[in-house]
């Protein structure tokens, strides 16, 4: 089944072809990797699907429903974004727990804000901490349970784990990908990252200057900033 289909997709700013003709589907369950250097059009495109900005030709079809020119936000409840920078997602006068539980009210979705911590890696109690009073991983963590909590069949994620390091990064793509798989949840993963690519990903485009090129796995053997990516 397919969750995403994204039909000739095209962005122009002024006088610049940011993106050109994108073409490409996420299955149910797939976690699809799109990959480039800084500047190649990754988060602008994440910002078209996700409907932040429109485009400017083309069409996108989330679970068989064209939400291209969509004003109606409902569609958020089959897809939902995780962030680069997840302290900048959360409203800084509220708790994470009001704010993870912010889409369960909006959607009226049966969850537990304290379950889906859980299922996160977090303690109870971090429901009433503010996001300056957590690290990186652990925002990153709570922006994930929000993510979840109404059940979406596609997770967007741009740069998702660029922010943090090594150890935390390596935590943050394991919870990613085992939630994906224990809940059938298809994701794009957006980074610009090749080691990270290796552990999550089912399939990989890469995105340069604009235009989608298919994968080729012999990119793995070689530096990045050698490869057409």
């Amino acid at each position: 089944m397919t969750i995403l289909d994204v039909r000739h997709v095209k962005k122009i700013f002024g006088d610049k072809t940011v993106l050109d003709d994108i073409n490409f589907s996420v299955d149910a369950g797939e976690i699809l990797a799109i990959i480039g250097l800084s500047g190649c059009g990754k988060s602008t495109l994440a910002k078209i699907i996700s409907r932040l900005i429109d485009c400017d030709g083309g069409k996108i079809f989330l679970c068989g429903e064209d939400i291209t020119h969509s004003t109606d936000n409902n569609f958020y409840r089959d897809m939902q974004m995780i962030f680069q920078m997840p302290e900048d997602s959360f409203d800084p006068r509220r708790t994470l727990g009001a704010s993870i539980a912010e889409p369960i009210k909006n959607f009226g979705v049966k969850a537990s804000v304290s379950e889906l911590l859980t299922r996160v890696g977090l303690p109870n109690e971090y429901s009433e901490r503010y996001p300056r009073e957590v690290s990186g991983g652990e925002c990153q963590r709570a922006a994930i349970a929000r993510a979840i909590s109404v059940e979406p069949k596609l997770l967007i994620c741009d740069e998702a784990t660029s922010a943090l390091d090594v150890t935390i990064q390596a935590q943050i793509i394991a919870l990613i990908k085992n939630l994906c798989v224990e809940r059938q949840i298809s994701c794009i993963f957006i980074t610009h990252d090749l080691k990270i690519v290796k552990k999550i990903a089912d399939r990989v485009l890469v995105l340069e200057n604009g235009k989608l090129k298919t994968f080729s796995a012999s990119i793995f053997g070689r530096k990045f900033n050698e490869t057409s990516a």
